[in-house]
């Protein structure tokens, strides 16, 4: 089924869902402990945030289908670490996307 996001072009769809995936203070908070530790273990997450297991769970599926994360399930442990390529990517593409957007509108007189 198509959407109306599936209307733009595909470089601006996943910096949408990128930004999506960060929309969300717990996940910001994830990004750091991971980037603070160089990778973690799911339960230990739990233990430096105050939400449940299954909610750290969700956060964290929504960071790795955003490409953001990496992630290995090894029995009933998960280990997750960051993608540096991807999020180095996202910063580019989001400087680049707010570079355009502020040289365009420098002249723009507004209320």
């Amino acid at each position: 089924m198509l959407t109306k996001a599936d209307q733009f072009a595909e470089p601006l769809a996943l910096l949408a869902e990128q930004a999506k995936a960060l929309s969300h203070p717990a996940r910001l908070s994830i990004l750091q402990i991971l980037a603070e530790r160089n990778s973690c273990i799911c339960g230990e997450l739990v233990e430096d945030l105050p939400l449940a297991q299954a909610t750290v769970s969700r956060h964290l599926k929504a960071l790795k289908e955003a490409g953001l994360i990496k992630g290995e399930v090894d029995g009933p442990r998960s280990c997750y670490c960051i993608d540096r390529e991807a999020l180095a990517s996202l910063q580019q593409r989001l400087n680049e996307l707010f570079e355009g957007v502020l040289r365009e509108s420098s002249d723009l007189e507004c209320c």
